[in-house]
């Protein structure tokens, strides 16, 4: 087994126990609305990072635009316009690839 398998197995335990802990601890408590609110942008920032990331970032020249900025940006005017989830990804994933068949 290697070792980026033997991670995301890591990874897999303790989020499970994180989300296990919580509801342990807290019983039939509710938090503060100030961090229900904090807790609740959490994961849209931490996925928009990711996005961004691995959208821009290329390991040997730093910052690279390519065909997934096409995809990015038809993805957020996609949002803007509130189509569904589904269709979104239907229209990045078709800007990429067109994109790329185009330029390459």
């Amino acid at each position: 087994m290697s070792g980026v398998w033997i991670l995301i197995g890591v990874l897999f335990v303790v989020t499970v126990a994180f989300k296990a802990v919580g509801p342990l601890l807290l019983g039939q408590r509710t938090l503060a609305p100030r961090a229900a609110s904090v807790i609740s942008l959490l994961a849209p920032a931490l996925l928009t990072s990711l996005i961004l990331s691995q959208t821009f970032n290329a390991p040997s020249t730093g910052l690279q635009v390519d065909a997934r900025l096409v995809g990015f940006v038809v993805a957020g005017v996609a949002l803007a316009r509130r189509l569904p989830i589904v269709a979104v990804i239907v229209l990045a994933a078709g800007a990429t690839a067109l994109t790329r068949l185009v330029a390459g």
